[in-house]
């Protein structure tokens, strides 16, 4: 996600979940499902993975948004 985005509430960020799950899903999805329907083994392999990344990296950008101004120790 490109837009730097301001979440106060847990309201906020749900909605910023759930926008962020259509997006993940409707890309990298939908290669998942093209694999399994066309591809071999590898292709379901390397799509899962790619479905598995777009998530960790989704994870990883809110958690650092959170440590931002966060006091160091």
């Amino acid at each position: 996600m490109e837009d730097t985005i301001e979440i106060d509430n847990r309201g906020e960020f749900g909605l910023w979940a759930i926008e962020m799950a259509k997006q993940i899903v409707g890309e990298q999805g939908f290669d998942l499902a093209k694999a399994a329907r066309d591809g071999g083994d590898e292709d379901v392999r390397v799509a899962g993975n790619a479905l598995g990344q777009a998530i960790t990296n989704a994870l990883l950008e809110v958690f650092d948004g959170l440590l931002e101004g966060a006091p160091a120790e």
